[in-house]
């Protein structure tokens, strides 16, 4: 089957699935129903795209398919920040409103990223792998503050802090949306720059220097590209750890292809339909009694376990 023919086919099932969870079930209210729906969608959309994307550029540049930019402590940073205001300000305090806290958030995380690739990537010859260790280091040195934190704070500040611990679309604002679309489209734009070269990174560094690649500029490009989306996708909803995991090789393995115009577009598609068909069961079958990062990060990490187990036989 033809690639042309398979993202077809992924579009039109992330499409019905789109139809069916604006459509169904109205009652008659549509007027009241289906603009919250569509702005459930419009979120899950750039979440997705974002969180697909990054990935795939992620993995490309890492040479790794079991890798994700959550590796180098995004996740863990945002529920650091979030804990320790509200462990040193409250909830209440005017830092944790939406449009501040979107803005420290995310700038936190991008600087975190920047410095971490600045500092290891200062002298020559520095490894990639060198940096996603001290990622992970400090992943868990992140978890370990907001732990100690949230034992400490008050029971009822604490359910603010779990609010935050887990992705959901049911409350998107409006305003934080658009802020969001603007930053990925001004960082999407800037990413075509580096575009041509990834299917060459996806040989490894050796031949992509061999080939008269700058490596090094061209990955420190790529990894702040990918440190700014994955910022804007987590503070929009909350972390899904495993979504880009899931949706990239599931993409990997449906196109079986090495050209990134392809996989990227077939990444993101997968994206809208596991963020869309989850929020579905959520909505439909569980009645939100759970939430959807819960399901992505089931299905995520079972599909984590299978990648692990078939690369130690191969």
């Amino acid at each position: 089957m033809h690639n042309r023919t398979k993202l077809v086919i992924l579009s039109i099932l992330s499409l019905g699935l789109i139809a069916i969870f604006l459509f169904s079930n109205l009652d008659g209210h549509w007027d009241y129903v289906l603009p919250r729906r569509a702005m459930k969608i419009f979120a899950i959309v750039l979440t997705g795209s974002a969180i697909a994307f990054s990935t795939v550029i992620f993995q490309t540049v890492t040479n790794n398919r079991i890798l994700t930019p959550s590796i180098i402590g995004l996740d863990s940073l945002y529920l650091l920040i979030q804990t320790g205001l509200i462990f040193l300000f409250g909830s209440t305090h005017s830092l944790m409103n939406q449009y501040v806290n979107f803005f420290i958030s995310v700038g936190f995380m991008i600087v975190f990223a920047l410095l971490l690739y600045h500092f290891l990537f200062k002298r020559e010859g520095e490894n990639i792998y060198f940096l996603l260790l001290v990622g992970l280091i400090f992943g868990t040195f992140f978890n370990s503050l907001s732990e100690f934190m949230q034992v400490l704070i008050d029971p009822n500040e604490f359910q603010v802090v779990q609010d935050q611990m887990f992705a959901s679309f049911n409350n998107v604002n409006t305003d934080l949306f658009y802020i969001a679309l603007a930053g990925m489209a001004v960082t999407t734009l800037y990413f075509l720059k580096f575009a041509k070269f990834l299917d060459v990174l996806s040989l490894g560094k050796d031949q992509a220097i061999n080939l008269g690649l700058n490596y090094d500029y061209i990955v420190k490009q790529i990894f702040i590209i990918v440190a700014i989306l994955v910022s804007i996708a987590t503070v929009l909803v909350g972390p899904i750890t495993f979504l880009g995991l899931l949706v990239a090789n599931v993409a990997y393995e449906f196109l079986k292809t090495y050209r990134h115009r392809v996989l990227i577009l077939g990444a993101i598609l997968v994206s809208i339909i596991a963020l869309v068909g989850g929020q579905l069961i959520v909505e439909r079958v569980f009645t939100f009694s759970t939430t959807i990062s819960v399901i992505i990060n089931f299905a995520g990490g079972v599909y984590f376990i299978y990648l692990l187990l078939r690369e130690s036989r191969a």
